[in-house]
């Protein structure tokens, strides 16, 4: 039996996980693409729960690093950064419901080299930014640009080939009433950039407001935790995604599913307030539906639980915490 099959969104969907219709967004169909998650842009496609969605994605840059030789500094208007597709609306989601997402494809699309990494005055993991405030002066700008195949990998040099490993960086639905930078990821998701949200995996967000309001971009063709320079391979990409409907299942925090183990994410700063959110809606969650004590759950998770760190550089962090499911069956 296909995982597929057992998983929540296939016993609690209101389409059973069942894929009913099929749509797709193109960048004509898109046309403005969106730099802040909200209720307030008009949705670009209405979806009853089952519909399938093909989505023309942007790199992180829109395309507009197109050499080696151009500056970050000098094409980029921040905070114009990280271009998202939608919102889908949702029919039939109200507060109080969840939205599932299962990421089936994710494939390269332009022109190669189509992937774009690059190093971004004051922006990075190791270097001072403007709120960590540094007297040091700014890295150079540096930009490299690499070929990316699905079969054959990302040529990082002549040397070294990275394997394809794809996901959606920024995804997520709308807050209830703010518009916030796709920059930032926080409880309704966002640029969360945790490399576990690619194909395969169902990402399951808590509606707050109607419709639900469905955004992604920021696609990467692969990335180590922590997106540790701030930007990955960021490459422009046909991805795929199939939505599905839970009716009143509330919970604060993205949650993810996949064939090996169940995930909460939480997003803040410091770093381990992220992880502590991360981690209790994941013992709340195995004491909710799994049938543990809170405390049971609590301790077992200091013995098998893992972190996935998401990024570390943007205005909030991510971790993903995360446990096997063979440690939640009967």
């Amino acid at each position: 039996m296909d995982w597929l099959e057992t998983s929540i969104m296939a016993r609690r969907g209101v389409a059973k996980g069942e894929e009913r219709s099929t749509h797709e967004i193109t960048e004509a169909s898109q046309g403005t693409y969106h730099y802040v998650y909200g209720p307030f842009a008009k949705p670009v496609l209405t979806v009853e729960p089952g519909a399938v969605i093909s989505v023309e994605t942007h790199d992180a840059f829109e395309g507009k690093i197109r050499t080696e030789a151009d500056k970050p500094s000098e094409k980029l208007n921040f905070p114009y950064l990280n271009p998202q597709n939608g919102p889908i609306r949702v029919e039939g989601a109200e507060k109080g419901d969840v939205i599932a997402i299962r990421i089936k494809e994710i494939r390269p699309r332009g022109e190669q080299p189509s992937g774009t990494t690059c190093l971004i005055p004051e922006f990075g993991g190791l270097v001072g930014t403007d709120v960590t405030a540094m007297l040091n002066p700014p890295l150079p700008e540096l930009v490299r640009k690499v070929e990316v195949d699905p079969v054959k990998g990302v040529k990082w040099s002549d040397r070294i080939t990275l394997p394809y490993e794809p996901f959606i960086g920024t995804l997520g639905v709308s807050p209830e009433i703010e518009a916030i930078t796709s920059l930032q990821p926080d409880y309704y998701g966002g640029n969360m950039d945790l490399p576990d949200v690619g194909p395969g995996a169902i990402l399951y967000f808590p509606v707050n407001t109607p419709g639900g309001y469905v955004y992604l971009g920021d696609c990467h063709a692969v990335q180590g935790d922590g997106e540790l320079c701030g930007v990955a391979i960021e490459h422009p990409t046909v991805t795929t995604v199939h939505l599905d409907l839970i009716k009143g299942w509330s919970f604060k925090w993205p949650r993810l599913e996949n064939d090996r183990f169940i995930m909460t994410i939480g997003s803040g700063r410091p770093l381990e307030d992220a992880a502590r959110i991360a981690y209790r809606e994941l013992t709340r969650w195995m004491a909710r539906d799994y049938g543990f004590d809170e405390l049971e759950a609590y301790m077992l998770l200091t013995q098998v639980g893992r972190v996935r760190l998401g990024n570390m550089v943007d205005p909030k962090y991510t971790i993903g915490a995360s446990i096997l499911k063979t440690y939640l069956t009967p």
